[in-house]
Formats: structure tokens, sequence, C-alpha cells
């Protein structure tokens, strides 16, 4: 199956717009599945990465949920080993705990991001996962 396969198998969601923020290394898009609102106060996205493409390292004030919708990736939280990520996991991070997530070096990764508790704070972008600390894994 070649990536472009990959990528089109795994899609359940609109792949959405380019992320062009400095936050991501590589190809990152985002779908906004239920944009932030008062009535439910609970922004759900969707986040394709290529091959290769992950996020900063990062902290939700609030916490995360991720639901894994399509291809192979990578979640770390500061201090850990690194986990592989398939369809079907999900990922509980709480409340300020350093992490970062993205693509294998060889499959796109998709999956549902859910701000949890957003009421305590925004989310601290911190400094990006080296292509040293990536080729690690």
């Amino acid at each position: 199956m070649n990536k472009a396969n990959q990528l089109s198998e795994s899609v359940i969601f609109p792949k959405g717009e380019k992320i062009t923020n400095n936050y991501f290394i590589g190809g990152a898009w985002l779908e906004m599945i239920v944009p932030y609102d008062t009535t439910f106060n609970l922004p759900i996205g969707n986040v394709t990465f290529e091959p290769g493409a992950r996020n900063n390292w990062h902290k939700h004030a609030g916490g995360q949920i991720l639901l894994v919708t399509g291809g192979t990736g990578y979640y770390q939280e500061e201090g850990k080993p690194a986990q592989v990520l398939h369809s079907g996991d999900v990922v509980k991070i709480d409340p300020d705990v350093k992490h970062w997530h993205g693509a294998t070096a060889d499959s796109w990764f998709t999956h549902i991001a859910i701000s949890t508790n957003i009421q305590m704070g925004d989310n601290e972008w911190l400094e990006p996962v080296t292509d040293e600390e990536y080729s690690k894994l």
C-alpha cells in the first residue's frame, strides 16, 4: 500500500486546512469538527499528519483526549518512552502534562483531538521535538 492510499483509507472526517503556525514540524492539517462555543465548551478537531510530521512539546491546562482514527503515530510524555499509536487507540492526557504527538516516519497519522476543561486555560506551546529526538524512536 502506498502512502497516499494509507491516508485515503484512514480519513473519516475532512482533512481540513493546512496548519501554518510554528508549532508543527512537517505537514499537518486541522478540521474543527466541533468548534469552540459556549454551549458545548468542548472543541473537537480532526488532525492529520503527513509521514514524519509532529507537533512541538506542549501542555494543555485542562487536559486532552486523543482518539486515533488512522495510520501509525507516536505519543510521548516528558521523561517517558514514546508510545506507538494505531487506529482505535485512546490517549488520555492529564492537565499540564508536557507531551507531543505525530506521525511515524513512514505513515500518515490521524486523530481526533478533544480539548477538555478548557475553562482552565489555553495550551502552552513549548520547544520543537528535534530531529535527533525523533530519529531515536
